[in-house]
C-alpha cells in the first residue's frame, strides 16, 4: 500500500516563494501521474498541477508561469515549487497520485495535505 505524505508548509507574505515535497512510501509510484490539488477555507478541493510518468505536466490558469511540479529522480519524491505567492493561494496542499488527467475522480492515492498560509 502506497503512501503519501506532504511537508513544506507555513506562513509566507505575498510575492515569497515555497517548495511543498510529497513522499511516496511502501511501493514506487512511477506508473502513476502525480500531482496537488488545493482546498482553500470553505471551499472544494480543486486541482492545482499533475505530472505524467514520462514528465508532462500541465496546470491549472490560475498558477501556470508561478508554480512548477517536479519529481525526483528516483521517482519517491515529488514537489511543488511555488513563486509568487498570492493570498487566494491560501489553502491546504494535497498530493495524489493517480491516472492521467488526474481529476479528483482519476485520484487513486491522497496525502492528508499541508496548510498554505499566504498574508498579503
Amino acid at each position: 500500500q502506497v503512501q503519501l505524505v506532504e511537508s513544506g508548509g507555513g506562513l509566507v507574505q505575498a510575492g515569497d516563494s515555497l517548495r511543498l515535497t510529497c513522499v511516496a512510501s511502501g511501493r514506487s509510484i512511477t506508473p502513476y501521474a502525480v500531482g496537488w490539488f488545493r482546498q482553500a477555507p470553505g471551499k472544494e478541493r480543486s486541482f492545482v498541477t499533475a505530472m505524467n510518468w514520462n514528465g508532462e505536466t500541465w496546470s491549472t490558469d490560475s498558477v501556470r508561469g508561478r508554480f512548477t511540479i517536479t519529481k525526483d529522480k528516483d521517482k519517491h519524491k515529488f514537489f511543488l515549487q511555488l513563486h509568487c505567492l498570492k493570498s487566494g493561494d491560501t489553502g491546504t496542499y494535497l498530493c495524489a497520485a493517480g491516472s492521467k488527467p488526474l481529476r479528483r475522480m482519476d485520484v487513486r492515492l491522497w496525502g492528508k495535505g499541508t496548510l498554505v498560509t499566504v498574508s498579503s
